[in-house]
């Protein structure tokens, strides 16, 4: 099987100003005062991105998110 990973994201939001990839999470500005950040299934060990990403591992940090914070 062949299980696809989040490696980046390219998205176009409305009032979308900026971007910012990070080394895992991608984050989007929208106007002056609202941000969106998405963890991607990027990993990265002592500031370098490594070459294998760990599937589903963005999806599982959005969701914690959401439950702390929302």
């Amino acid at each position: 099987m062949d299980i696809k990973s989040l490696e980046t994201t390219n998205y176009n939001f409305p009032d979308q100003t900026a971007i910012y990839h990070g080394k895992v999470r991608d984050t989007y500005k929208l106007g002056d005062s609202r941000l969106v950040s998405i963890a991607t299934d990027r990993i990265s060990a002592f500031d370098v991105i490594l070459p294998r990403q760990i599937p589903y591992k963005g999806q599982i940090l959005n969701q914690l998110a959401a439950h702390f914070l929302g």
